[in-house]
């Protein structure tokens, strides 16, 4: 399987370059099930082999990201619900990964756009749910565009440290989903922190 990723991804970045991680990263914000996350891993593993430069990849991997975004939003706003009951009607597997985000999205609000870029799911219906829960666009896009640099840089560079094995890459990329859990945790935590520490300077 691992040979086949790496195949499939090889002929895509020959062919396509940088445009490559922008339509990938770009369609899955969307709300598309691309696989744009390991796209970019794939594109700082081709950077450490030197086919690639790793700050264009990851430059073009934001624009990607807030292109993407906005579009949904622009979707999830202007289509509500009947869009998104067609878009689940085409990939119903998908259902249940949005029913969750959208529980985390009422809970959460804009930190949940933030987190959205690390957690697989919810990144996918991240713009458009913005859009159908009527989130404010400059209060959804200056999180996401936070979100999108934070992600692009971290994921980027996991490619690129892994650049030498890309069969240890690919094992890395199905517990990305936990790690990342654990370091919003950190984020989170190192938040509630701060906020604690001024309100009792403020006091």
């Amino acid at each position: 399987m691992a040979n086949t990723i790496f195949q499939l991804l090889s002929d895509f970045f020959a062919r396509y370059g940088y445009w490559a991680v922008f339509f990938g990263v770009m369609l899955e914000n969307v709300g598309v099930p691309v696989p744009g996350e390991t796209v970019l891993l794939f594109a700082g593993f081709l950077a450490f082999q030197g086919k690639i430069h790793i700050l264009p990849a990851i430059l073009t991997a934001i624009a990607g990201a807030t292109t993407g975004a906005s579009l949904g939003y622009l979707l999830g706003w202007h289509g509500g619900t009947p869009v998104v009951n067609r878009l689940l009607g085409r990939f119903p597997r998908l259902r249940k990964q949005y029913d969750e985000s959208q529980r985390i999205f009422q809970k959460h609000g804009q930190w949940a756009v933030f987190a959205a870029r690390f957690i697989t799911g919810l990144r996918v219906f991240a713009g458009v749910l913005a859009g159908v829960l009527r989130m404010p666009f400059s209060t959804f896009m200056l999180f996401s565009f936070a979100g999108a640099v934070c992600w692009a840089f971290v994921i980027g560079y996991v490619g690129f440290l892994f650049g030498s094995n890309w069969d240890k890459l690919v094992h890395f990329v199905g517990r990305m989903d936990r790690i990342a859990l654990i370091i919003l945790a950190g984020i989170t935590l190192v938040l509630l922190l701060v906020r604690l520490v001024r309100g009792k300077k403020a006091a």
